[in-house]
């Protein structure tokens, strides 16, 4: 249907004689107005008015639509312009303005990360190890470390799989995920120290055992609620007591009194975390999020531990450069995010993307291991093996965060069967196989990782 009035009608004026029908009829008079001349002066002084705004249009119609907000009324085109209607002015402007298409402004980066937020949670992750120095002359964990070595490893798998739960419920509300986390931290608290009792032996072992237990189910429920700070300050009794072994030694009391306090302190802090968030007003309940969605990264989890703790057994100061690595890595893993939209922004094609994001995947990875390079040496600890180990456990928790739980899982608890397998049984390569095995591990997760990533409907 066209939009412009056209026809000869509108340059003329029609007087019809009357009793005569309205077609089929030539009995009429017409008298043909004058001819308007457009004002080519004035035209031009408008375009250059409206040029910014006429620019960018693809259609006479969108100068149309613009005159029309302008208020130009049909008298003011004729009189002014000496256009007999909007659409002949609309033409002549969109002809008389170059086509310009400026890029659009910015979008704020919606993946832009916390970061104080991510080295702090790095910093806790590695603050409990001083509770171990504190009061290892006391209970001797070297004859009973495989009770803390179980326990600790079930408290992690456990605190995976509660951690995503609860953040599916935290789509639901806060009051939702609050409960999650109140019924499930006792519980991995409770199962973790069952598993390690055969192994303790009873008296202060078992009490290590338990405290550690509890701590980390605390733990876990308040970072999962983001009060890192709050954890932070539970551990301020735990710092200070571990900050005067080098000068003097503090005896029984005082080894266990920071410890003591710390853990305290933690349970009072993820009580009153929860207690404020058990306080939200309920949400419509939706349905429950399914438990066999957890377990992978519950498995994930699992195998962690245990490729963390073989490294640990020949490299002890390489899991802690590890551990206080998690705060960066949790850093990259947002900006990988940011990075793969924004090259989402700048592609036409789906190879073009392809490219781009094994580039931001490459980069980030490179950002990520290059400072490991020289704490491995500082440590003493073999590099090829750190950073390999460190590779795989970013781009599985890189996939874990796009929802590919599945794979990752797998695949890291292969590594981690066949590395713990092999110097059991005494094959070769031996020392070697752990690296070899993260290697392996790190070639099928990145293969994987562009194949799932590499899609722009994984970031759109």
């Amino acid at each position: 249907m066209a939009l412009e009035p056209g026809g000869a009608e509108q340059d003329t004026l029609i007087l019809r004689l009357a009793g005569t029908p309205a077609r089929g009829d030539d009995r009429t008079l017409a008298l043909r107005l004058p001819g308007l001349a457009p004002d080519p002066e004035a035209v031009s002084r408008l375009a250059a008015d409206l040029a910014d705004r006429t620019g960018p249009a693809v259609h006479p119609y969108e100068v149309a639509a613009l005159l029309e907000a302008e208020g130009l009324t049909a008298e003011q085109i004729r009189q002014r312009y000496g256009h007999p209607n909007l659409f002949s002015l609309a033409t002549a402007l969109y002809e008389q303005v170059p086509r310009t298409f400026p890029e659009p402004a910015p979008a704020a980066d919606p993946w832009r990360p916390d970061t104080v937020r991510c080295l702090l949670r790095g910093v806790l992750f590695a603050l409990p190890g001083l509770a171990y120095l504190l009061t290892a002359p006391l209970w001797h964990p070297g004859r009973h470390a495989g009770a803390l070595v179980v326990a600790g490893l079930v408290s992690w798998a456990w605190g995976q799989a509660l951690g995503h739960r609860a953040h599916l419920r935290m789509a639901t509300g806060r009051r939702e995920a609050a409960g999650t986390l109140l019924t499930g931290a006792p519980l991995g608290a409770g199962l973790a120290t069952a598993a390690a009792a055969p192994l303790t032996g009873g008296g202060p072992v078992l009490l290590a055992t338990a405290a550690q237990s509890l701590y980390l189910a605390a733990a876990g429920v308040l970072l999962v609620l983001a009060r890192e700070r709050l954890l932070l300050a539970a551990l301020v009794p735990l710092i200070a007591g571990a900050a005067v072994l080098p000068w003097w030694e503090p005896g029984t009391v005082l080894r266990t009194g920071p410890p003591l306090l710390a853990l305290l302190a933690t349970l009072a802090g993820t009580g009153h975390a929860l207690r404020a968030a058990l306080a939200v007003p309920a949400a419509a309940d939706g349905p429950r999020p399914r438990l066999l969605w957890s377990l992978p990264y519950g498995l994930f989890g699992l195998a962690a531990g245990l490729l963390v703790l073989l490294e640990g057994r020949r490299e002890p100061y390489a899991v802690i450069v590890l551990t206080v690595s998690m705060g960066p890595a949790e850093w990259l893993l947002y900006r990988y995010r940011g990075l793969s939209v924004a090259a989402l922004r700048a592609t036409a094609t789906p190879a073009g993307f392809l490219l781009r994001s094994a580039a931001v995947l490459g980069g980030c990875l490179a950002a990520y291991l290059l400072p490991l390079l020289p704490a491995a040496y500082l440590t003493g600890a073999a590099p090829a093996t750190l950073l390999l180990l460190a590779a795989t456990l970013w781009t599985a928790l890189l996939l874990q965060a796009f929802g590919a739980a599945w794979p990752p899982a797998v695949i890291c608890l292969a590594a981690a069967a066949v590395a713990g397998t092999v110097p059991v049984l005494r094959l070769p390569p031996g020392p070697a196989v752990l690296p070899l095995c993260c290697g392996a591990a790190l070639l099928g997760l990145t293969a994987y990782a562009l194949l799932v990533l590499g899609r722009p409907s994984r970031h759109a």
